[in-house]
């Protein structure tokens, strides 16, 4: 989440907006949010409703067995068309900001794309 809070100028420029979804609560986000100086928007989606949506959803996989999503990054267009996925199976092994920027470049020319990136809580 720091990478892309630190890049967050870059994804500006093109006209791309960061959004984390989280099933923390909003108390949560908006706690996180303030400790790491987070200034992108962070969703709050306690019952997994959207990240069920995106096919995303661990059942059980936080701590005490706590509905959690896979880590992903998503960019979607401004109709909702889902341009770019990438999803892993392992926390550590995420896309970097610049990959992220590689791939909406290589998409120029469409709609306005969203990232929709996961908080760590719910390791999106």
């Amino acid at each position: 989440m720091r990478s892309f809070q630190s890049n967050l100028g870059e994804f500006r420029k093109r006209g791309v907006r960061i959004a984390a979804i989280s099933v923390d609560s909003n108390f949560e986000s908006s706690k996180l949010c303030l400790e790491q100086g987070y200034t992108f928007d962070f969703l709050s989606d306690p019952q997994g409703e959207v990240i069920r949506s995106y096919g995303v959803l661990h059942p059980a996989g936080g701590e005490k067995s706590r509905d959690i999503a896979r880590p992903a990054e998503f960019l979607v267009d401004s109709r909702g068309v889902i341009r770019w996925v990438n999803l892993t199976d392992n926390i550590r092994v995420r896309a970097r900001p610049q990959a992220v920027l590689q791939q909406f470049d290589r998409l120029i020319g469409g709609p306005a794309v969203t990232v929709l990136r996961g908080a760590p809580g719910s390791q999106l």
